[in-house]
């Protein structure tokens, strides 16, 4: 396999307007999008059935508005308040009481492991009753450090390693399919990820199993890594041999690409991006895309393809026409977190294969976004850059927040798992006819 330099040089050459728009429940191709300025949004205008698209010529100039300092207040949960869905769909709480849960990844034998960061635990569940609550549940592991990234080793249907990303390094626990717990010491695999500013190190093997990616978002907003020591190897997708050899950079200039995942239909690997901060309210979006092998995708001197970042003015006009613009632009400041593909039976047909990305929150930004799950249509395994939101109401109307989705995975009965650090809980989403 050609290996790939992972220096900077390598790099080189490599307020809703006109209302809300309700949809059908589950149209894949939508007939009415919101576009333009009405297609921005705030967290009290996120509805289910909306479908929105932003493309690089909506996007204003540097410091449209001022930079906004807008960090959540976190609350309780109202008495009563659940999760908004389309009708059909249900949601109940699935488990709770959890110390911020992170990632969730489903086993092929259904099993569902949930990374509790603030704990230092992977937890995993079995089964879900007819109350849409797990049969059992038990920790599999524990002793882990900022633990999140996850990903079962060989793919298929019978795997015999758990991957587990602490900080800055990377282990293993054997694994048989009906474990609920590790059968012995973890075997570290990865060494020497760098730490400091973002911490979550998503895992996935290509479909093959021959690369371990992993997810290392970048050490602050804007530095510039011909400059700043710190951020040398980071914003980037990198690529292992699940022996833990580094073979190089996948994907280069991601700001912090915290969730990733294989689409089952192309093979391709996919990621959902934390863009940077401080430019105004509606720059730059979060975003989520495929992502090429060598691609670059702008960070920090450019972003949405050859717009350059003021703060770094001048700087490597070379890569300005190199600079891969991403699939599904969402709101700025949206704090796009985990992604997967869903492969279940219980929803309607045409989810098949759709994408659902959980959407933490934003805090950079004067009017709340985020606080809820997306789905992103596809056909044949591409997007034509539509979303639209599925599950809201985590803000409550004076903006106040009691709940933050992170991670998102398909249950073994096919509804959709969706964890909230805010909460300490898990949701469950079924449908029914």
């Amino acid at each position: 396999m050609k290996r790939i330099s992972i220096s900077i040089a390598a790099v080189g050459a490599l307020a809703l307007a006109g209302g809300a728009i309700h949809m059908a429940m589950g149209d894949a191709t939508p007939a009415k999008v919101l576009t333009g300025a009405a297609a921005f949004s705030s967290a009290l205008t996120e509805k289910p059935g909306i479908f929105r698209k932003l493309t690089p010529a909506d996007l204003p100039q540097p410091y449209a508005t001022p930079s906004a300092s807008n960090n959540s207040h976190i609350v309780a949960r109202p008495d009563g308040v659940l999760p908004q869905a389309l009708p059909g769909f249900s949601v109940n709480l699935y488990v709770f009481g959890l110390t911020t849960p992170r990632a969730v990844k489903v086993a092929p034998n259904g099993d569902v492991f949930v990374a509790e960061t603030g704990a230092g635990n992977v937890r995993v569940y079995r089964g879900v009753s007819d109350e849409g609550k797990p049969r059992r549940g038990n920790i599999f592991a524990s002793g882990l450090s900022a633990v999140f990234g996850m990903a079962f080793y060989p793919p298929g249907d019978d795997p015999k390693w758990l991957y587990v990303s602490n900080v800055n390094t990377v282990v293993r626990f054997a694994y048989n399919r009906n474990d609920l717990a590790a059968t012995g010491k973890p075997e570290t695999i990865i060494t020497g990820i760098p730490s400091g500013g973002h911490s979550t190190r998503d895992l996935a093997f290509s479909a093959d199993g021959k690369s371990l990616f992993v997810a290392v978002g970048s050490g602050s907003n804007v530095d510039d890594p011909d400059t700043t020591p710190g951020e040398k190897n980071r914003a980037n997708i990198l690529e292992y041999t699940p022996e833990g050899k580094l073979i190089g950079v996948y994907g280069a200039g991601i700001r912090n690409p915290v969730g990733l995942a294989v689409n089952p239909t192309t093979g391709e690997l996919w990621c959902s991006v934390n863009e940077r901060d401080a430019l105004g309210d509606n720059l730059v979006p979060d975003y989520i895309t495929h992502v090429e092998r060598g691609g670059f995708y702008g960070w920090p001197w450019f972003y949405m393809g050859g717009n350059q970042d003021p703060r770094h003015a001048g700087k490597h006009p070379e890569l300005k026409s190199k600079v891969t613009v991403p699939d599904v632009l969402l709101q700025p400041h949206n704090a796009s977190l985990q992604l997967m593909f869903y492969e279940g039976t219980m929803f309607p047909a045409e989810y098949k294969g759709d994408i659902f990305a959980a959407e933490h929150g934003s805090w950079n930004r004067a009017v709340r976004t985020g606080h809820e799950v997306i789905r992103v249509p596809l056909k044949n395994g591409k997007s034509n850059g539509v979303y639209e939101d599925f599950l809201t109401g985590f803000v409550t109307e004076s903006g106040d927040v009691w709940g933050r989705p992170v991670g998102v995975a398909t249950a073994v009965d096919g509804s959709l798992l969706v964890s909230d650090d805010a909460s300490g809980s898990i949701w469950r989403v079924s449908y029914s006819k």
